[in-house]
């Protein structure tokens, strides 16, 4: 069974960080994710760029509304993601119209550029 693991942090404090405590931290966070990355066990690892660079795409009755920000409801819980390669933002946020088509009902897509720092080593 895979599992996601979403990090949480202040992103203010973490994009202020030096780039001696950037380079710190990432050692200690790589010497963590070695053991699984050597047993083939570790994914894609990705840090989110900041919120401001976040929209998301509200389902609605008619149009879909696109809004700055992650702003998803707090009755709603994130049920998974998707890592896609996109040339633009405008193609990212017409997949994700097309993804609240295909999935009727309630819920939005947050759309966030990614910084991915390992490839992984899992095969699916």
């Amino acid at each position: 069974m895979l599992y996601a693991i979403l990090c949480y942090n202040d992103e203010d404090t973490v994009f202020a960080w030096s780039k001696e405590q950037e380079e710190a931290t990432m050692a200690r966070l790589i010497a963590v994710q070695e053991p699984l990355a050597k047993a083939g066990k570790l994914g894609p690892v990705a840090r989110l760029m900041p919120t401001t660079a976040a929209m998301t795409l509200r389902k609605g009755k008619s149009e879909p509304l696109v809004i700055d920000g992650p702003f998803a409801e707090t009755k709603e819980q994130l049920l998974g993601f998707y890592v896609v390669d996109f040339e633009s933002l405008d193609e990212a946020l017409e997949f994700s119209k097309e993804l609240a088509v295909a999935n009727p009902g309630v819920g939005s897509y947050e759309i966030r550029p990614l910084y991915v720092f390992r490839q992984g080593t899992i095969a699916t």
